[in-house]
């Protein structure tokens, strides 16, 4: 048994406010979770999805607020691609627009319609055009009409300098395919249609690295449904002389992390608890929300974390 397309995505802010706010109130995504990386309670790490959150729509963010701006280079994760339906790009071009932003014009790739766009710190982002996608659970006071709402996630495009190990890793291990190839542009598919099942590999030869900082994608992660399978992966990944990290609990899932030779953070998910382990799916993302091992610490974490509003008003009163 194989991955089943993405988890989660992790990337870094600098501007928590325009993040929150970008992603509830353009993209219509529901703020589920407020807690504090795990390796550095000092930041907060905000998590963005469909009602509650299930794999395959969680967008996620480090609040580093510190850091320079980031710069994309070879060795990292170039866009994240969110599914849309086919009848709403007219929808998201009018919409990115009204919000401020400048959306490039709609690009054929691989015969689907794409809305290349930036968000407000910088990160690659597109919007594919799809038919008959599944559900997602919606969130009901998103500002965006649920006729015209993100699906999840529909992929991720890495830029590399070689392609081949990256290949070995998708086909022989996550269980992605490869699909199709449109110039330096290699599509890789796992099979169903759950979100975010698609890994475009983009080659680029001597491209330079990237400055890691806000805007940059920190890693992708991939669904396996069983801490079992989790440590199958592992172990394979182990045995191709990749280092790949214990177990790590996060809490709303259970974590394996490692580098590809190509540079890209890779991390395997497990489904379970999910988000729903510590608030009811009424709650989601409205207070601040610790690990145990951190609640005799709360006062002075609250302490050093910065003021955010998280909720829409419409919310508040829902």
């Amino acid at each position: 048994m194989k991955t089943t397309g993405l988890h989660h995505i992790t990337a870094v802010t600098k501007d928590l406010q325009t993040n929150i706010d970008f992603y509830q109130q353009v993209l219509g995504q529901r703020l589920v979770k407020t807690t504090v990386n795990f390796d550095d309670p000092g930041a907060y790490h905000l998590y963005y999805g469909d009602y509650t959150g299930d794999p395959g729509t969680a967008m996620t963010f480090f609040g580093w607020l510190n850091t320079v701006p980031g710069k994309v280079g070879s060795g990292e994760t170039q866009a994240v691609a969110y599914s849309i339906p086919q009848h709403s790009v007219s929808y998201w071009n009018a919409h990115l627009k009204q919000m401020g932003f400048s959306p490039a014009r709609v690009e054929s790739r691989f015969g689907q319609d794409v809305i290349p766009f930036d968000d407000p710190e910088g990160m690659h982002m597109e919007l594919v055009a799809e038919e008959n996608l599944p559900a997602v659970e919606a969130w009901p006071v998103s500002p965006v009409p649920e006729e015209h709402e993100l699906h999840g996630f529909y992929g991720v495009s890495l830029w590399l300098d070689e392609i081949e190990s990256t290949t070995r890793i998708l086909s022989e291990i996550l269980g992605y395919q490869q699909v199709g190839q449109e110039g330096n542009r290699y599509r890789f598919r796992v099979p169903g249609d759950a979100p975010g099942k698609v890994v475009d590999l983009v080659h680029k030869p001597n491209s330079g690295r990237g400055v890691f900082g806000a805007s940059s994608i920190h890693h992708i992660a991939f669904r396996t449904s069983s801490g079992e399978h989790q440590q199958e992966i592992q172990q394979q990944v182990r045995k191709i002389g990749i280092h790949a990290t214990q177990v790590i609990d996060r809490q709303y899932f259970r974590s394996v992390y490692f580098r590809t030779p190509g540079g890209v953070l890779f991390e395997i998910a497990t489904d379970q608890p999910g988000f729903t382990v510590n608030e009811s799916a009424s709650e989601l993302g409205s207070q601040l929300v610790l690990p145990p091992w951190y609640e005799t610490r709360r006062d002075e974490i609250e302490a050093h974390l910065p003021p955010i509003r998280r909720s829409l008003p419409q919310e508040e009163n829902a």
